[in-house]
C-alpha cells in the first residue's frame, strides 16, 4: 500500500474511523518516512454540524502539524442535477476529491478509513442487490489510481475501542443514524440481527468472502483482458464481437466477455445487471437473423454474425440522413466525421492502370458522361441501379444481403447521384452508363480516405 518516502494524503472526515487513521499512520510515518496530509471534504448536507465536521479536522490536523486541504461541494445540488441518490453522488464527490490530488501529482497515495465492518455491510448490501463476484470483491484495498485502505483488517469496535483508551475524541455523524439510508439499516439492523441469530462471526465471514472473490477477480481480469484482444474489435465509439464466440464459450466465461464489451462501449458498468448480460447472449445465441436491444447505456444491433454495442447516437436522425454538394475536384466529409469522398481528374485512360491500387476506391467515372452536378447522400431503401458487368439494376439492399454488410453499417453508406440516378456507391462500384473505360478521354477518380474523426 505504502513506499517509503510517499507523499499520502488521509481522508479525515473527523469519525472514528478516519481519526484512528490519521493518529495510526502518523506513529507509522518515521517507520516508512511517510510525508503526510489531511483531506476533509464538506458535503454541505448538514449544515453547521458540516462546518463543525471541517473545523474539528482543521483543528486535528494542526495539533498534529500536518498541512490541511479542504474541499467543499454542494452534494445535494448535484443530486437535484444529476437525479441520483444521495449516497451516490457524495461517494463521486469523494472520489473526485482524492483523485484531484493523485492526477495532479501532489499526492502519491491517499488513504481511506474503510474498516473490516464496512466491507462486511458492502458485501452484505451488493449481494442483496445481485452483485456478482466483481461486486461481491467489495472495497478494494488498494486501487490503480492510488487509493488505499489499511483498516480492512481492523473492525469497527477495535478502532473505537483504541480510541477511547487513549481518550482521543471524534465527530459523529448524525447522518449514520438516519434508517432512510439503506446502509444504515444494514447496518443498524440486518447484520446485528444476522449476527444474534446466524453466524456470530459473520463480520469476519463477509469479509473473506471478498477477499476471496478478488483473488478470483484478478484471475479473471486477466484471462478476459486476453480473450477480450482476441476477440472484441474497437471501433470507436462501438465495440463488436463474432456471435459464435461467444456462443461457443462456456456461460461464465461469455458472461464476462459480455461485460467487458459493455464497459469498453459505455466507459462504466453502471446500470448494467444480470439480466442485461443474460438478454445480450441471448440475442448472440439465436440461429440467424438481426435483431436489436437496448440496455442502460447502450444500443445492441446483431446482424450477419456480429453484434455491435455502442452508445445512442445523439439525434441520431440528423446525422443518418444527408446530402452533401461533390465539386469536381473536391472532398466531403461525411456527417459522423470517419469518412471523406474525394473525387479528382486522371491525366487520360493510362491512369486507370496506373492508379488501380487505390485503396478506399469507389472507381473511375468518364466525365463526359457526368451532366450536372454530383452530391453524396446516404443510402435509401429503394434505391437501385446497374453495376458495372451486369445487365439489369439491382437493388443496393440485395447488395448489401449478398456482401453481408451488417444493418449499422447501412446506415450512413455514401451513394454517389448525378440529379435523381446513383452514379457509384461504396464497394458496389460506378454505374455501367457512369464508368470510365479504355475509350474515355476525361476520367475522375472517386475514393474513400479517412476523417479526422
Amino acid at each position: 500500500m505504502l513506499a517509503s518516502g510517499q507523499r499520502v494524503g488521509v481522508a479525515v472526515s473527523g469519525g472514528a474511523d478516519s481519526v484512528f487513521l490519521l493518529h495510526a499512520l502518523r506513529e507509522l510515518a518515521p517507520r516508512w518516512d511517510l510525508r503526510l496530509s489531511v483531506l476533509h471534504l464538506d458535503h454541505c448536507l448538514r449544515g453547521e454540524e458540516s462546518r463543525g465536521d471541517a473545523a474539528f479536522v482543521r483543528d486535528l490536523a494542526g495539533e498534529l502539524a500536518l498541512p490541511f486541504h479542504p474541499g467543499e461541494c454542494d452534494v445535494a445540488r448535484l443530486c437535484r442535477e444529476t437525479g441520483d441518490n444521495l449516497e451516490q453522488v457524495a461517494r463521486a464527490a469523494r472520489r473526485r476529491f482524492f483523485l484531484g490530488f493523485l492526477e495532479d501529482g501532489r499526492l502519491d497515495r491517499v488513504a481511506l478509513g474503510h474498516t473490516r465492518s464496512d466491507q462486511a455491510e458492502t458485501v452484505l448490501f451488493r449481494f442483496l442487490r445481485g452483485a456478482g463476484t466483481a461486486g461481491l470483491a467489495g472495497i478494494r484495498p488498494v486501487t490503480p489510481e492510488g487509493l488505499v485502505r489499511p483498516l480492512l483488517d481492523v473492525e469497527r469496535s477495535e478502532v473505537e475501542g483504541w480510541l477511547r483508551e487513549r481518550g482521543i475524541p471524534w465527530r459523529e455523524d448524525s447522518s449514520n443514524a438516519d434508517l432512510a439510508f439503506a446502509r444504515n439499516r444494514i447496518r443498524r439492523q440486518l447484520l446485528p440481527q444476522l449476527i444474534r441469530e446466524w453466524n456470530p462471526a459473520l463480520t469476519q465471514t463477509l469479509a473473506q468472502a471478498a477477499e476471496w472473490a478478488l483473488a478470483e477477480e484478478a484471475w479473471w481480469e486477466q484471462e478476459i483482458s486476453r480473450l477480450a484482444a482476441a476477440h472484441l474489435l474497437v471501433r470507436a465509439p462501438a465495440v463488436l464481437v463474432r456471435t459464435g464466440v461467444l456462443a461457443a464459450l462456456p456461460a461464465a466465461v461469455a458472461r464476462r466477455l459480455v461485460r467487458r464489451a459493455v464497459a469498453l462501449a459505455k466507459g462504466d458498468l453502471r446500470g448494467v445487471a444480470f439480466p442485461h448480460v443474460e438478454a445480450i447472449l441471448a440475442l448472440a445465441r439465436e440461429p440467424a437473423g438481426h435483431g436489436r436491444l437496448q440496455v442502460p447505456g447502450l444500443d445492441i444491433f446483431r446482424s450477419f454474425g456480429w453484434l455491435r454495442l455502442a452508445p445512442p447516437s445523439p439525434g441520431g436522425g440528423a446525422q443518418r440522413f444527408f446530402r452533401l454538394p461533390l465539386a469536381v475536384p473536391g472532398r466531403v466529409t461525411l456527417p459522423d466525421g470517419t469518412t471523406n469522398i474525394c473525387i479528382e481528374p486522371l491525366p487520360g485512360p493510362e491512369s486507370l492502370r496506373l492508379h488501380s491500387g487505390y485503396n478506399g476506391l469507389m472507381g473511375y467515372l468518364d466525365a463526359d458522361r457526368i451532366s450536372g452536378s454530383l452530391e453524396v447522400r446516404n443510402w435509401l431503401p429503394g434505391d437501385q441501379y446497374r453495376r458495372v458487368g451486369h445487365s439489369t439494376a439491382e437493388k443496393i439492399k440485395e447488395m448489401f444481403q449478398q456482401a453481408k454488410i451488417p444493418l449499422w453499417e447501412r446506415r450512413h453508406w455514401p451513394v454517389v447521384t448525378c440529379g435523381d440516378r446513383i452514379v457509384c456507391t461504396r464497394l458496389f462500384g460506378p454505374g455501367a452508363e457512369f464508368a470510365a473505360d479504355a475509350g474515355s478521354q476525361a476520367v475522375l477518380i472517386i475514393r474513400e480516405t479517412a476523417g479526422e474523426g
